[in-house]
C-alpha cells in the first residue's frame, strides 16, 4: 500500500459515528476544513476493496465497494488497475487473453498458477475481492529478511550459483540496511530441476547486515545443502533479526569490519541517489564490451535468455 494511504477499522464504531458511507462523509468534509487539501474514501468490507473504491472517480469523493457490487463496480476495469498487477503480469495476463478485472475472477485458478505460480492465486482471490489482511496500528516487526529468484537457465556450476546468491545478498543487506536491523542467522534453499528442495541453514557470531558476510555465509551453507543437481530456484533466507547498533570485535576485526560498514552505506547512498546501477561488482561487468550482463547485479535476476539442459549428457562440476 502506498505511504499516503491509511485505514480504519470502524466495525465496533456505527453506534457512534452513523453507518460507514455517512461516517466516511464527515471524516473528508473535516479534512478539508481543518488541512484544506482533498481526499477520496474508500468504504467497504476489505483493504483491498477499500483501496479499489478510493480510486474511483476523483477528486473530493467517497467510494463504496460492497461484496454485492463488484461485479458492476470492479470487474468491468481494466486488469492493470488491480492492486499486485505490475507491468511483467500485466504482459502476461494480457498474454493468455485477460484484459479485465472480471475475465482474472472468472479464471481458472490451476492455469494461472502454471502461468505465475503463486502470484496467479492471490491475484485471482483479489479479483474476487477476497483480502484477509487485517487493518493494524503498526505494521509488525519482521521476524525474517529473504530474497530468492527463479534462475532462467538450469544452474549446473557452484561458481554460477554463488553469483546468484551474490546478487540476491546485494539486495538483502541494502534492506536489513535500511531497516536499521541486523540478522544472526542465514539459510539457502535450493529447488532443483526435479523441484526437490534442500536447505542449510548458518548461525552467525555476531549479527551483521554487511554484505559481504551475508554472502560468505551463504556461500557456506550453499556448500552444505546442494547436492550437485541442476538448479532451478535460489533464495537466501536469514533470521534472528535483532536492531543492536554494535558487537564485540576484536581491534584488527573491528578495523575490517568498520571498513566493510562504510563501504556498504556509502554504496547505499550512491544507489538511492542515481539508481542501482550506479554501482555494481566487477563480477556483474559483461564479459564484452556492448554485451549484456548473464546476471542482474542486484536481485539474483538472469539476463541471459533461456536455455534448455539435455542432463543424459550434461557433466556437472
Amino acid at each position: 500500500y502506498s505511504i499516503d494511504e491509511a485505514y480504519m477499522d470502524m466495525t465496533e464504531s456505527r453506534a457512534l459515528f452513523g453507518p460507514p458511507k455517512e461516517a466516511a462523509e464527515k471524516i473528508r468534509e473535516r479534512i478539508l476544513c481543518e488541512l484544506g487539501f482533498t481526499v477520496n474514501i474508500g468504504v467497504a468490507n476489505n483493504k483491498l476493496l477499500a483501496k479499489m473504491a478510493s480510486d474511483f472517480k476523483k477528486p473530493n469523493r467517497v467510494h463504496t465497494l460492497w461484496k454485492e457490487e463488484i461485479p458492476m463496480k470492479m470487474w468491468p476495469l481494466p486488469v492493470s488497475e488491480l492492486f499486485f498487477i505490475g507491468r511483467a503480469t500485466y504482459r502476461k495476463l494480457k498474454g493468455i487473453g485477460i484484459t479485465t478485472i472480471g475475465e482474472l475472477a472468472r479464471s481458472d485458478p490451476d492455469i494461472l498458477r502454471r502461468h505465475l505460480g503463486k502470484q496467479g492465486e492471490v491475484i485471482w482471490g483479489f479479483a474476487n475481492g477476497i483480502d484477509l489482511s487485517a487493518v493494524e496500528a503498526e505494521a509488525p516487526p519482521n521476524k525474517g529478511y529473504g530474497n530468492s529468484t527463479t534462475v532462467a537457465f538450469d544452474v549446473c556450476d557452484a561458481e554460477t550459483a554463488k553469483l546468484v546468491l551474490l546478487s540476491l545478498a546485494e539486495t538483502l543487506g541494502a534492506r536489513l540496511r535500511k531497516d536499521g536491523v541486523k540478522v544472526g542467522v542465514v539459510a539457502v534453499g535450493i529447488r532443483d530441476y526435479l523441484f526437490e528442495y534442500h536447505s542449510h541453514q548458518i548461525s552467525l557470531e555476531t549479527s551483521t547486515s554487511i554484505t559481504r558476510e551475508l554472502y560468505e555465509a551463504a556461500c557456506r551453507a550453499f556448500d552444505e545443502a546442494w547436492d550437485k543437481t541442476p538448479i532451478r530456484h535460489l533464495g537466501i533466507h536469514t533470521s534472528r533479526v535483532s536492531s543492536e547498533k554494535s558487537r564485540q570485535l576484536g581491534l584488527f576485526d573491528r578495523m575490517d569490519y568498520e571498513k566493510l560498514e562504510r563501504m556498504d552505506k556509502a554504496v547505499d547512498e550512491i544507489r538511492r541517489r542515481f539508481g542501482n546501477d550506479a554501482v555494481k561488482r566487477a563480477a556483474f561487468l559483461p564479459e564484452h564490451p556492448g554485451k549484456t550482463a548473464v546476471h542482474d547485479h542486484m536481485g539474483g535476476g538472469i539476463a541471459r535468455e533461456k536455455r534448455t539442459v539435455d542432463y543424459s549428457r550434461q557433466e556437472v562440476l
